[in-house]
């Protein structure tokens, strides 16, 4: 994503000469933690190169924020040591405050996901400006939805 561009995507997915494949993960709401990552692990062994959360998903009582992460991120582990491709998911780090979205970028980045996702309209510009700076400078790739 903006300042990189698709190229740096492709680098990172290690993906080149075909379109990249991927998804939302649906349903997108009412899933535990643990099915959720097993959704996400199930498309990226059958063949798609990345997932990603819908704009809804947050952290909700059936599934907080920091358990689907870790179970995304085993997913994700998964599938490339079964495929031997690179995969991604794109985590959605929009919250309430920018200190408690940058702490999601964080965790996902010490989780080692390539890429993180924002809900630009709920989060406004301030706060898409504050994680766009993390992540240039963190190594993350940044996915806006307009939701």
């Amino acid at each position: 994503g903006p300042p990189h561009g698709i190229q740096v995507e492709r680098d990172k997915l290690n993906k080149y000469g075909r379109p990249l494949l991927g998804c939302t993960i649906k349903p997108k709401l009412g899933l535990s933690a643990k099915n959720y990552g097993r959704a996400v692990y199930e498309c990226l062994r059958g063949g798609l190169d990345f997932t990603k959360d819908d704009e809804n998903v947050n952290s909700q009582p059936f599934m907080r924020w920091r358990d689907r992460f870790l179970f995304c991120a085993e997913a994700i582990y998964k599938a490339q040591a079964e495929t031997g491709e690179i995969k991604g998911h794109y985590l959605n780090a929009t919250a309430g405050t920018c200190e408690e979205m940058i702490k999601r970028a964080v965790f996902a980045r010490e989780l080692g996901v390539p890429i993180v996702m924002h809900d630009y309209l709920t989060g406004g510009f301030t706060a898409n400006t504050s994680l766009a700076h993390y992540c240039r400078d963190n190594g993350l790739l940044l996915h806006i939805h307009r939701a």
